[in-house]
């Protein structure tokens, strides 16, 4: 394609022209669960909750259908059968993901990949959707590279922060799905703690949320492994039942995602222009998207055909 065109429309179509061919190792790629390499149901698994083939596939948007339909959102987690899978104490459940789940600091905030449970906020005013405390129970992760040999991944729970969000455009109980699907590939701030969040109105939560489906965020850094393509989740160190949704692997950092927010909007745009003409070594000044040392009209010109 001639480097001549111009202007964000000739540019968005070479950017889509380039993601239609993407290259092999990312087409192979499968983003989620798709095999159950072991289920063993512990002691206060429950009843009907223990068909392991609900963790595979994407997280649910949508559930309840033919009983109480409505969307899943962090007041409503999903809860019907086929959805979720539960553990228990002294239970494990191995799955195999469809692609490696590579160690890469430059995801946002160095997350790898997600795991969906079926945690959820109380609500404190209902249905207004006023956030209470966080409802989760836990359950260790670990991971390996060749489904023999796991590692622990210190700190780290499977059914935990942040509960799902299936839509960025409907209410918290909303009994109808929404037009704008959040994004299962990009992780919620870790850093955000949720005991901060009570008293949030639902509009405010979801504004943090930005276009994160939720999950809970895990980085195989600490684990010593770059890559691996087994997890395993075991049941609460307590009480209750660990219950697991899906997994999924993180979507590679757009490179000009300048905020880490997992898209190419205003945010990103105000952060290039507020270094606009800043200059120094290739590689070492944030928005240097073209790596020529400097910020200008080449790193707004990738900017733009990323714009999402």
């Amino acid at each position: 394609m001639s480097s001549s065109v111009l202007g964000p429309r000739g540019l968005c179509c070479a950017f889509i022209a380039c993601s239609l061919s993407a290259p092999p190792a990312l087409a192979d790629t499968v983003p989620f669960a798709i095999n159950v390499v072991e289920y063993l149901p512990g002691v206060g698994a429950a009843a009907g909750y223990q068909d392991p083939q609900a963790a595979l596939g994407w997280p649910e948007r949508f559930t309840g259908e033919g009983l109480y339909p409505g969307v899943v959102s962090p007041f409503s987690s999903p809860w019907l059968s086929h959805e979720v899978v539960s553990i228990g104490l002294g239970g494990r459940l191995t799955l195999e993901i469809g692609g490696d789940i590579v160690d890469d600091p430059a995801n946002p905030y160095g997350v790898d990949f997600l795991v969906f449970g079926n945690a959820f906020f109380w609500d404190l005013a209902w249905p207004m959707g006023i956030v209470g405390p966080l409802y989760a129970e836990g359950g260790p992760i670990s991971v390996s590279e060749d489904g023999v040999t796991f590692i622990p991944v210190p700190g780290a729970v499977a059914d935990g922060a942040m509960p799902t969000l299936g839509y960025l455009d409907v209410g918290p109980y909303s009994e109808t799905p929404g037009k704008i699907p959040s994004d299962f590939r990009v992780p919620f701030d870790p850093a955000l703690d949720p005991a901060t969040m009570v008293g949030l109105s639902f509009e405010e939560l979801r504004e943090m949320y930005g276009t994160s489906g939720g999950g809970r965020g895990i980085d195989i850094a600490s684990t010593g492994l770059e890559r691996v393509r087994f997890v395993r989740i075991e049941g609460p160190t307590g009480s209750g039942s660990t219950e697991v949704d899906a997994l999924t692997i993180v979507a590679p950092r757009i490179a000009a995602d300048l905020d880490g927010d997992g898209s190419v909007g205003p945010a990103d745009l105000t952060i290039l222009l507020g270094s606009w003409g800043a200059s120094g070594k290739p590689g070492t000044i944030a928005g240097d998207l073209d790596g020529d040392g400097s910020i200008g009209g080449g790193d707004l010109t990738i900017l733009l055909g990323a714009w999402s």
